[in-house]
């Protein structure tokens, strides 16, 4: 009997040996998927991307599982610190303030912030916005530049870059300022609608990564190098946002 459970212990020990061998570890990505092209929902109902390809090619590299976590955009910082969630990629601006409370790995894309307004608007220029009703989403660099310049009482907020073009769709703002991407696809989604030639800001798009995670930092890090290295990097980007 003392045989037969010894041998039945070895065998249950080899097969959770196998099981675990087998087994990834898994990189929880953190994004608010309103954001096309960087993130949004296909008609599948999964979370895609330009964000979502990336995040997935530095698993691969880190020989892990990629688990995506759709949440509002304005919590992914704190769900970083909080380790909820591993990164959090979403379009993200490095910024100086954003910098205190998570650390940033390399540049992956570049972003411009832009102005979109209905076709017969007045509003020509960054300068015309003063004294205007300018939508943002909440918690994004446009939200926080133009709040700055503009002050609160102009500024309104919206959960989501859907929400704030709807908002001016409806007269209840003049202009929406978001990443020149995402514009584009709501300006083509939406007649009467245009975005302006002129540039608002320049960014750099960041993953963020906890303070206390100084090695998946070093590690994500490496991975996007080997991945800008071999052109997978600018083939996701050319996917999606094809050379004009």
């Amino acid at each position: 009997m003392k045989k037969l459970l010894a041998l039945l212990f070895v065998v249950l020990m080899m097969v959770a040996c196998f099981a675990g061998c087998g087994s990834k570890d898994t990189l929880v990505m953190g994004t608010n998927a309103t954001f096309p092209p960087y993130e949004y929902v296909d008609d599948n109902g999964e979370i895609v991307g330009i964000d979502a390809e990336i995040a997935a090619a530095v698993a691969e590299k880190l020989g892990m599982e990629l688990e995506i976590k759709d949440m509002e955009f304005d919590s992914l910082l704190t769900a970083v610190q909080s380790k909820t969630i591993d990164i959090a990629l979403a379009g993200m601006t490095v910024t100086d303030e954003r910098k205190l409370s998570v650390n940033f790995s390399d540049t992956y894309a570049k972003g411009v912030q832009v102005i979109i307004v209905p076709e017969n608007s007045a509003i020509k220029t960054v300068d015309d916005l003063k004294g205007k009703k300018i939508g943002v989403q909440t918690g994004t660099t446009g939200d926080i530049y133009c709040t700055d310049e503009f002050g609160q009482e102009n500024v309104n907020q919206y959960q989501n870059g859907a929400l704030a073009v709807a908002a001016l769709n409806n007269g209840q703002i003049d202009c929406v300022v978001i990443d020149n991407e995402p514009a584009k696809n709501f300006v083509k989604a939406n007649t009467g609608l245009k975005i302006l030639d002129t540039e608002y800001a320049n960014e750099d798009y960041a993953a963020a990564i906890s303070k206390e995670n100084t090695e998946l930092l070093e590690n994500f890090n490496k991975a996007l190098k080997e991945l800008k290295d071999d052109g997978t990097v600018d083939k996701i980007i050319a996917k999606y946002i094809p050379a004009e």
